[in-house]
């Protein structure tokens, strides 16, 4: 049987010595054998699915995804950055397409009725007959909030409290300007859940407690990051109303700051969104509403380099 060395795995696997001594401490890699100080690892061994988990307010993370899970995502990803720069007119003819989706998405996840071509319209200053004033509204705060996320990135700006309080004032603008901004006051149910959301009481805790653990989370690769930023910002559930849209938002936010490109989750999978969701607040276990998440950033990498 051949064999190869930790350092030949390391670049095999494309993981850290470190990880790989880890796992043959734990048994992990089939057939290694150690030799002395160091280890034979067979040549053909198979790369260890990663089953490590992390805790948040006395929660286990789970993500049971394999170690090279990310390899297609960020091969992409860095096609896209030997493209760079993209011209100007691409680059506003991409953004306008994508904030049309992102908006009229996260809006029909939640209810909207508006069409595509109604939120373009809406967008264009053009009211639609027939919808309701709070609907027309929706179209334009959600963009408004988008620019303000561009803005945030331009300036490199962290994720805050703060400024997850902002992007939810601009989501409620006119709408609810009572409770825009502002964390709940009072308990509340998601419809058709099974998680039940904290105390209000312990809203502005656990909100810093978020912060603080996301900041920690940068040691995992962005997608996971991003994700368990929104699904732990909605399982908290801060606002009356606009959780699901403000959550999406923030979630975008940073994966732009990680260098990749905001996802749009459509409104037709909504479900599927909502079940993955529902079984990491009530399991922690993330891997569902990773790969979710993951299979949408290859969309729109794919999107994007189609158009270059």
């Amino acid at each position: 049987m051949e064999f190869m060395t930790t350092k030949e795995a390391v670049k095999k696997w494309n993981i850290s010595e470190r990880r790989i001594r880890q796992l043959l401490q734990d048994g992990r890699i089939d057939g290694a054998v150690k030799v002395g100080n160091n280890w034979n690892i067979p040549i053909n061994a198979n790369k260890p699915a990663d089953k490590r988990s992390i805790k948040f307010n006395n929660t286990e993370f789970k993500f049971e995804l394999p170690d090279n899970y990310f390899d297609e995502v960020d091969k992409l990803n860095k096609e896209l950055s030997s493209k760079r720069p993209i011209s100007k007119e691409t680059l506003k003819s991409l953004k306008e397409s994508i904030n049309l989706e992102w908006t009229y998405n996260s809006n029909g996840i939640e209810g909207n009725t508006l069409t595509l071509r109604e939120t373009q319209v809406v967008l264009e200053g053009i009211t639609v007959g027939g919808k309701s004033l709070k609907e027309h509204l929706e179209a334009i705060n959600h963009e408004q909030a988008i620019l303000f996320l561009d803005d945030l990135i331009k300036d490199k700006k962290p994720i805050t409290e703060w400024n997850i309080k902002n992007i939810h004032q601009l989501v409620l603008k006119g709408i609810d300007d009572k409770n825009a901004g502002k964390y709940r006051d009072e308990n509340v149910k998601i419809k058709g859940a099974i998680h039940i959301p904290p105390d209000y009481l312990i809203v502005p805790e656990l909100m810093k407690k978020l912060i603080i653990n996301y900041d920690d989370w940068k040691k995992y690769h962005p997608i996971i990051k991003a994700a368990l930023l929104h699904g732990e910002l909605v399982k908290i559930h801060p606002f009356i109303d606009g959780n699901g849209r403000t959550s999406r938002l923030v979630m975008n936010l940073s994966l732009m700051n990680s260098g990749y490109l905001p996802v749009i989750i459509k409104k037709e999978k909504r479900l599927e969104y909502y079940n993955a969701l529902d079984k990491a607040h009530t399991t922690g276990n993330y891997t569902h509403f990773v790969k979710l998440v993951n299979d949408l950033e290859i969309e729109m990498l794919n999107k994007y380099l189609e158009l270059l």
